[in-house]
């Protein structure tokens, strides 16, 4: 059951999906006696995505763990701010702080070229469609792959250039899980962001799409987080 009065868990995909990747973490929490919600981003602009979010937990009777995957990380660096979330999880997340767009977290790291991303005219991006797996989810299985890759949903590729105005971090407990075989972002990366942003890390074995693939672990970060936010922030 849910300890220390945080019962609600908020989960928020990323770019490239939509938030039935979450059922795995959503059936582990939902076990353990959380009430979970899964957000829907538009993928539209980053206005939209953080709207999305601040509608869900404006409907909450109480405090909530904020999760993000992805680009989902700079939804609720934002989203964050709200007075429900008590702390908030990055999954292969984006960390972003104050004055900073999501394309800067980029500056001086390693590339990562199995990450194919194909902008149309209208400005939006699919991932390849050859290299979808190996990019997102090296780990799933070719089903699996197959079925993330087919569903995927388009981001507007202009909301990585749209800057966080106050990163929640600074305020609110946070936790990371850093995928060690992930390819969409360097290792580097993904170490300089949570440290910045004074993360509880757990690293562990998994693609991008960790969030999918590794549900358990995901899940147990995030009651982790349930269990010591509130005593974190006193």
């Amino acid at each position: 059951m849910a300890h220390n009065g945080i019962k609600n868990v908020v989960l928020v995909h990323g770019a490239f999906a939509d938030g039935s990747g979450w059922r795995g973490v959503y059936e582990n929490l939902t076990f353990k006696g959380y009430s979970v919600t899964i957000v829907q981003n538009p993928l539209t602009s980053f206005a939209d995505d953080v709207a999305a979010t601040t509608r869900v937990l404006d409907k909450l009777d109480g405090p909530a763990i904020l999760v993000g995957h992805s680009w989902g990380g700079t939804v609720i660096t934002e989203a964050g701010n709200h007075t429900n979330v008590a702390g908030l999880v990055y999954v292969a997340a984006l960390i972003p702080d104050s004055g900073e767009t999501s394309g800067q977290q980029y500056e001086g790291f390693a590339p990562t070229p199995d990450f194919v991303i194909d902008i149309g005219e209208d400005g939006y991006g699919f991932l390849n469609h050859d290299k979808f797996k190996l990019g997102f989810a090296a780990d799933a299985s070719d089903a699996d792959g197959n079925l993330l890759r087919d569903a995927q949903v388009p981001v507007n590729m202009a909301v990585f250039g749209e800057a966080v105005s106050t990163a929640a971090w600074h305020e609110k407990p946070s936790w990371a899980v850093i995928a060690t075989e992930d390819n969409a972002f360097d290792q580097a990366m993904l170490q300089h962001m949570a440290q910045r942003a004074g993360a509880k890390i757990t690293t562990t074995p998994g693609s991008h799409a960790v969030y999918f693939t590794q549900a358990a672990v995901v899940a147990d970060v995030i009651d982790d987080a349930a269990e010591s936010a509130l005593a974190i922030a006193a």
